[in-house]
């Protein structure tokens, strides 16, 4: 089940966390995969983890140019694109009284025009490969629960993810009603051990004015019914099926991964 044969696929964000290892799964499954990221160096490393299934490319998910070179190398190498996963986000944790002008502008940038590029140049290759595809292409945004629900921490984060949610619906019934057989999926991890996820262990050691980051682990734990904190591994396999024909019937959706935080 799950197998991407044939398929090629463009993960933004790819260097690390959850990126990396969507990448590596993508791969697993038999797709040929564009690792995408700013950061060179890793994003390098991890193509080469991969070996011949994948190739590294700079992105810069607010830059048009390198959107198109990214594209252009999915294209060029592999012949074409399945599937795009717009994974790039950053997350800068400061209340709504403290964010500046800058601090909006750097969030939106990423979590937000990165998307919007990242989908409106992706059509045109997305839906030629959709011509012959049994279920289409495949978009797959990643949100987050701060999108579907308020966040204490993060509120400029849990505005711009709301948006990659409602973005994913509409771009849904967009390219639906134009019949480019292009779905468009959204995916909301929960706090995930990665980078980001200590990012927020970190905010809430700060808000709680002791900066113990093993209380404000146990704290974020005590949250999730299901016991324990979620991993990459866990939204790369929510991201390989979103990308699978088994998903086929799906499109205008959003995939919780949280742990049961959200079901509270």
């Amino acid at each position: 089940m799950f197998r991407l044969d044939g398929k090629v696929a463009l993960v933004s964000g790819a260097a690390r966390g959850i990126g990396a290892e969507a990448a590596r799964r993508l791969a697993a499954a038999g797709a040929r995969v564009v690792v995408a990221d700013i950061l060179d160096d890793l994003s390098q490393a991890v193509a080469a983890g991969i070996g011949a299934a994948a190739v590294p490319a700079h992105l810069d998910v607010r830059r048009e140019a390198d959107w198109q070179a990214a594209i252009g190398a999915a294209v060029g190498r592999f012949g074409g694109l399945d599937i795009l996963v717009n994974n790039a986000g950053i997350l800068l944790g400061k209340g709504s009284e403290e964010s500046t002008l800058e601090d909006w502008h750097q969030i939106c940038g990423v979590n937000l025009t990165g998307v919007f590029l990242g989908t409106r140049l992706a059509v045109p290759a997305l839906r030629e490969r959709a011509k012959t595809s049994p279920q289409g292409s495949s978009i797959v945004n990643v949100a987050s629960t701060a999108g579907l629900v308020g966040s204490p921490l993060a509120p400029l984060y849990s505005l711009t993810k709301g948006g990659v949610t409602l973005f994913s619906k509409s771009t849904a019934l967009e390219f639906a009603r134009k019949s480019y057989r292009i779905r468009v999926n959204s995916i909301h991890p929960g706090v995930i051990d990665t980078d980001m996820g200590q990012q927020t262990f970190e905010i809430r050691a700060r808000n709680a004015g002791d900066g113990d980051l093993a209380a404000a682990r146990l704290r974020g734990l005590a949250t999730h019914p299901i016991g324990r904190f979620g991993t990459a591994g866990d939204i790369a396999n929510g991201i390989v099926f979103l990308a699978s024909d088994e998903s086929g019937f799906m499109t205008g959706s959003s995939l919780v991964m949280d742990g049961g935080v959200t079901a509270q």
